[in-house]
């Protein structure tokens, strides 16, 4: 038995979601951009489970009822925003890296975000959504905007709910590739910062290192070291051991090695430096995912070409 949402918006818990945190089925039933919202209503006492109040830890059994508010009762509405003409017809030449009846793995091009929301009406889950008739298409995780390379979806939600399990306990390895400002002293090592986000600087919402933020751990490698007109960069790959917003841009920072092209947290005599080298764009690209398919168990490995203009400064 799948979860089901009645006309007076009581969810019922389906055995797909047997043993599940609340937060997590409400995630998945409603859509990972819509998370902020979901925390923000239980904890107010908004969502009730079995009639009473809870936490979003709690952990939900088949059979269970949670009550919903209006405000989180429709995902079909929630999550399909008015797709533009223009976005529907760039989704013929996205590559797709892998698929078959659970999943559907693309390489997102840089620029385009994945869901809507935060002043985009759509995304590129809703424009898949629409283009290729995948209603139950969800996001297993999360792009930056301007960040390219593989990007996971899984099109029913047992398939979700296992993918997000992997991601959670860690089964999943992520490589990044990213093109950084210096050259690091050490050639290898490992980034632990504590990060929070939502923290106003200059009138700017950014992440920042905080004693009150989450534990956040990345391995990084040189791979190649560069210099043009006095201007010293490198290649470095990035293995992630958490996935916090924004964290490789915020740890790179940290060590004083900006990503190329990061606006929000490079400094300005970098990015001149970089847009002399004619450099466009944020140089950050998710080029390799490895997992266990969630229903076959095989091992998995999608790997994304980065695009043209990262040649431009690799030549």
């Amino acid at each position: 038995m799948a979860s089901s949402v009645a006309e007076n918006g009581v969810l019922t818990i389906g055995a797909d979601e047997d043993g599940s945190r609340l937060d997590r089925v409400l995630s998945r039933h409603l859509g990972v951009g819509h998370r902020a919202l979901i925390l923000r209503l239980i904890r107010k006492g908004n969502v009730r489970l079995n009639k009473k109040r809870c936490k979003p830890e709690t952990h939900v059994a088949a059979g269970d009822q949670v009550f919903l508010p209006v405000s989180l009762r429709e995902p079909d509405t929630m999550e399909r925003a008015p797709v533009s003409a223009s976005l529907l017809g760039k989704m013929a030449s996205i590559p797709v890296l892998y698929e078959d009846d659970s999943l559907l793995v693309v390489n997102k091009p840089a620029g385009m975000v994945v869901h809507g929301g935060s002043g985009h009406e759509a995304g590129l889950i809703e424009a898949l959504k629409q283009s290729r008739g995948l209603d139950d298409l969800r996001l297993a995780h999360r792009l930056d905007r301007d960040t390219s390379g593989v990007l996971l979806m899984a099109k029913h939600l047992d398939a979700l709910r296992r993918l997000t399990e992997s991601f959670r306990e860690r089964d999943m390895q992520k490589t990044y590739f990213a093109l950084i400002a210096g050259h690091p002293y050490a050639h290898a090592g490992r980034m632990s910062s504590n990060l929070a986000k939502g923290v106003v600087r200059g009138g700017e919402r950014m992440v920042v290192d905080s004693e009150e933020g989450k534990a956040s751990v990345t391995d990084y490698q040189v791979m190649i070291e560069y210099e043009r007109h006095g201007f010293p960069y490198a290649m470095v790959a990035l293995n992630p051991h958490s996935g916090r917003t924004h964290q490789l841009r915020v740890q790179l920072q940290h060590e004083g090695h900006p990503i190329l092209g990061d606006g929000k947290y490079g400094e300005k005599a970098q990015l001149a430096a970089y847009k002399s080298l004619g450099g466009k764009g944020l140089m950050l690209h998710a080029w390799r995912l490895r997992f266990t398919h969630p229903v076959s168990g095989k091992s998995l490995e999608c790997k994304a070409p980065w695009s043209d203009n990262w040649n431009l400064l690799l030549g």
